[in-house]
């Protein structure tokens, strides 16, 4: 066994280096696709945020956050962010502090690719290597980490309560061969990093291993199995790779480096959208967050079996998860890579030829009255259906002393959203230029909003320099804050506030809408708020989920909401407000309906 030490090389290394060329050569051709994939203005776009030394600080530590220590999942659930951050950030030091022996103790070995990785199988413990005692006990130290998150791997599949998940995601037959292959790597490096510990040096791990098992390991006729069987292992791993769920490790890094330059997806299938497809890990987590898991029925429509039928190209599939979902946003809010569930759906509905009437015919001619004051309010479509909310908004307007005026006090005007959420970006477009014409040309310095999804297109899809785009939960909160208003506070009487999807998650307003509620009274928790709030399940989103079917939603959302028995459930959506109206066993009122009626007027 001598001569190893010499040559350098052993034959067992050929399914490792097979398997490593393999995937190189499919990631630099799936790079190149994917680059001349993207449009020229955002390839463009693409390289000079390489350029960019604040971009690039922010891609490393994106990269180190959630590719490697998987931060946000440690948020939601420690023990599961441990285990994926154990195998994740493990690996990365194992090889890492592999290469800097290589440096250290054989630096004319560097070259060799697989020398790093089967280190304690060529270098014998010499007076030299002797100093690489601390490597030793670091390399031990990582393997123990990651077979403590491979453990905790296993222990998920037949316990996922325990880890704080519900439900996981069905493997496929692909899935499978990569997770096994997964689970085998490292016990395999143990056994055979325990076969030479006496020989090439080891620690506490492995020098323990080759004490325990004597019998086994004295045996020189097994020590190469062994390695054949880790090297195999690997090469396994890295040959399925692209057709499993471990496709993400790779490519989510190009997801954060596209993010973080700001592109979006623009094509369904290609570029951006293709990088976002194969970030999905298959975690799971979107399963148990999707608001249609009220219904077991529904199951199968997160958004990580539509990332699976868009791989397999199941088009019938990819159409009826597309067009269920109620793009609440919720399964994006807590994906622990940030993948744009929205932005894949509506960019798979742009291929359906939807049989949509695009008249614009209705909107006005005639901008509004060349504002005298600052405030320009415009309803949207769903208030104009729940004429409660402006009346209430009308009524502190007023109160407020401000110069305003009605934009669709007649009605007749769309923000957009509805075509936007089928596909028809280009369509939806036309609308924005009309309305931006009407709104630039009213002289006014604010625009007020009471829908949350006309807020969230207006802030996101127009463009109004000089304008300032408010949520009245926002400006409501300003009045209060300056004196503008006065609200009459009653601390017996206790609300809970239902965080609506655009609003919170899309838009980032938590706090606002908050201190508005609590001046008029007890504020108390819902089981889950903010970016975790539950969707009403009125979504405009759905174009296919029928009324009957989205009861359960409904009720499952106002379950969570009562938790602390409030007297009064608020929201500052008209369309929450409605939804929840039909079920709920006590008063719902909108925002402003609250601070309406608490008016304390001079």
């Amino acid at each position: 066994m001598r001569e190893r030490f010499i040559s350098g090389y052993n034959d067992f290394v050929i399914p490792f280096m097979a398997g490593m060329i393999f995937i190189l050569v499919y990631l630099a051709v799936a790079l190149l696709r994917l680059i001349f994939q993207l449009p020229a203005r955002d390839r463009k776009k693409f390289f000079l945020s390489l350029l960019n030394p604040k971009i690039l600080l922010k891609n490393l530590r994106d990269i180190v956050c959630d590719c490697l220590l998987h931060v946000k999942i440690f948020k939601r659930n420690p023990l599961l962010g441990y285990m994926h951050a154990s195998i994740a950030f493990g690996w990365f030091m194992l090889i890492v502090i592999g290469h800097i022996e290589v440096f250290l103790f054989t630096p004319h070995r560097a070259k060799l690719l697989y020398y790093p990785i089967f280190f304690r199988f060529f270098v014998a413990e010499t007076n030299e290597t002797l100093g690489g005692g601390f490597f030793f006990f670091l390399m031990d130290f990582f393997l123990l980490v990651v077979l403590s998150g491979i453990a905790l791997a296993m222990f998920k599949r037949i316990r996922s309560r325990a880890l704080g998940m519900r439900r996981t995601t069905k493997l496929s037959f692909m899935d499978h061969i990569g997770l096994y292959a997964l689970w085998s790597i490292f016990p395999l490096r143990l056994l055979a990093e325990g076969f030479t510990a006496g020989i090439s040096g080891g620690s506490f791990l492995t020098a323990s291993i080759n004490k325990i098992l004597p019998a086994f390991l004295s045996d020189p006729a097994n020590i190469l199995p062994t390695w054949w069987a880790y090297s195999i292992a690997l090469g396994v791993f890295f040959f399925v790779m692209p057709f499993t769920r471990y496709m993400h490790i790779p490519t989510e890094v190009m997801m954060i480096l596209f993010r973080n330059a700001g592109l979006k997806i623009t094509h369904p299938r290609k570029g951006v959208a293709k990088t976002h497809v194969y970030t999905c890990a298959s975690c799971g987590l979107c399963i148990d967050a999707c608001p249609m898991g009220a219904e077991k029925i529904n199951i199968k429509d997160a958004t990580v079996y539509l990332t699976r039928q868009i791989k397999r190209g199941n088009e019938k599939r990819i159409k009826e998860i597309s067009e269920k979902c109620l793009m609440c946003g919720k399964c994006t809010a807590i994906c622990p890579v940030g993948l744009d569930a929205t932005g894949l759906r509506e960019a798979q509905r742009s291929l359906i030829d939807y049989p949509l009437k695009l008249d614009f015919a209705s909107l006005p001619e005639q901008s509004p009255q060349k504002a005298t004051g600052k405030v320009l309010y415009f309803a949207g479509c769903m208030t104009q259906l729940t004429p409660k909310i402006h009346r209430a908004m009308a009524g502190i307007l007023d109160a407020s002393g401000l110069k305003w005026e009605f934009m669709d006090k007649d009605g007749g005007i769309c923000c957009g959203r509805p075509m936007m959420i089928t596909g028809r970006k280009d369509e939806a477009m036309k609308l924005v230029e009309k309305n931006t014409s009407l709104i630039k040309s009213s002289g006014a310095t604010v625009l007020l909003l009471s829908c949350p999804i006309c807020y969230k297109i207006f802030k996101e899809e127009y463009r109004l320099s000089g304008i300032r785009v408010v949520h009245h939960t926002e400006f409501i909160d300003e009045l209060i804050a300056n004196g503008a208003v006065s609200v009459y506070y009653d601390p017996e009487t206790t609300f809970v506030y239902h965080d609506p999807c655009e609003l919170g998650r899309g838009c980032g307003v938590y706090e606002e809408p908050r201190r508005v509620v609590s001046a008029a009274g007890t504020l108390v928790k819902a089981g889950k708020e903010r970016k975790e709030s539950i969707c009403c399940g009125g979504s405009l989103g759905s174009i296919t989920l029928p009324f009957e079917r989205r009861k359960a939603i409904t009720e499952h959302s106002l379950h969570n909401l009562v938790v602390n028995d409030p007297d009064t459930i608020v929201t500052a959506c008209p369309l929450c407000s409605s939804t929840f109206a039909r079920y709920s066993d006590r008063p719902v009122q909108d925002i402003a309906e609250i601070i309406n009626e608490r008016l304390i007027k001079s």
